[in-house]
């Protein structure tokens, strides 16, 4: 792209590129490289931060032509500075599960409906219609800490299977057994997510037939249980629970979209979600398939602040479109979102 192809971004209003790159978005329709190119350009005109990131990191900013060139901002920058592209009002502020210690990161969002609704769409792509489903949160810890992506996006989820034993459950084996087997019966498919620990809770208290539910798992033990391989987490749980697979979800504050796992920890890429592995000593160089390195998320649903994020997560690319988190740098916060060590 030109110099003078970037000016004239300069004279577009940012809420404006914003709301005609979204309907983009929206039609499912597109070539995922190009419209990551052009929310590249957009964000370097109307990102300060990420602006000034990449000055300071590459040379040549307007020459960048394909996704392997763009700059990854590193996920830290939420703790420290509103990531925003353009000025607009924030409509709701997600927080990260970090301590007071290390701090939280801060996801201003501009607008809560479309993450909502982005949300649900992804969900049902992966699970179907939600009338079709008990949606049950096993989520404690979210719930006390406040201000959570995950939260807002259950609470949702549970309204929107409009059934009654839908909605958040304390660790209970003997309640969640009742409402997995009477959701069955009532020809609805149960649905049990929770936070690994309290998933682990109900495990060791004696276990639980959820034979006929899934079990989706969104990671963290949150400082309360030692961490775990996932095999060694999901053998425990299959066993104690009568499930064949456990499914995963892995999403984060810093982002408004989540990838899911059907099983063994792999999980697919979206329509607006993309993974590339980074050079662990490059961070501008990328690992081919079936070697580790660090993961770089790309978020087309993250237009309004930055669709490019350098994550601290360890992985590896399976295929083309599968990917799988294999743990954390030393010294990163432990946190929610699928991170077993």
């Amino acid at each position: 792209m030109t110099t003078n192809s970037f000016a004239s971004l300069t004279t577009s209003k940012p809420e404006d590129l914003i709301r005609e790159f979204r309907k983009k978005v929206a039609t499912g329709r597109f070539n995922f490289d190009s419209l990551a190119i052009e929310a590249y350009r957009i964000q370097y005109t109307h990102n300060k931060t990420y602006h000034a990131y990449v000055d300071h990191l590459i040379h040549e900013p307007l020459a960048i032509a394909h996704i392997n060139q763009i700059p990854f901002l590193p996920i830290e920058f939420f703790k420290s500075r509103q990531i925003k592209t353009g000025h607009w009002k924030a409509e709701k502020s997600f927080k990260s599960s970090g301590t007071t210690r290390t701090g939280r990161s801060i996801h201003a969002v501009d607008r809560f409906n479309f993450y909502l609704s982005h949300a649900s769409d992804q969900f049902r792509d992966v699970y179907g219609d939600l009338k079709k489903i008990c949606l049950i949160a096993v989520l404690p810890s979210y719930q006390e800490q406040g201000d959570s992506s995950l939260i807002a996006m259950v609470d949702d989820l549970i309204r929107s299977t409009e059934y009654p034993l839908s909605g958040y459950y304390l660790a209970q084996a003997n309640v969640l057994g009742a409402v997995v087997k009477q959701s069955l019966k009532d020809g609805r498919q149960p649905i049990v997510i929770g936070v690994s620990y309290a998933l682990l809770d109900i495990a060791e208290a004696g276990g639980l037939d959820l034979s006929g539910a899934l079990v989706i798992e969104t990671g963290g033990m949150k400082g309360r249980r030692r961490e775990m391989i996932r095999k060694e987490l999901h053998d425990q749980l299959k066993s104690a629970f009568n499930v064949g697979t456990i499914h995963s979800e892995y999403g984060m504050t810093e982002l408004l979209s989540q990838a899911y796992s059907k099983g063994d920890g792999i999980f697919s890429e979206n329509r607006c979600l993309h993974c590339l592995i980074r050079d662990i000593n490059d961070p501008l160089s990328y690992r081919k398939s079936h070697l580790n390195g660090g993961v770089n998320i790309i978020d087309l649903a993250n237009i309004h602040s930055c669709c490019f994020i350098e994550t601290k997560d360890i992985g590896r690319k399976i295929n083309e479109h599968d990917f799988e988190i294999l743990g954390r740098f030393d010294n990163s916060d432990i946190r929610g979102c699928n991170l077993l060590l």
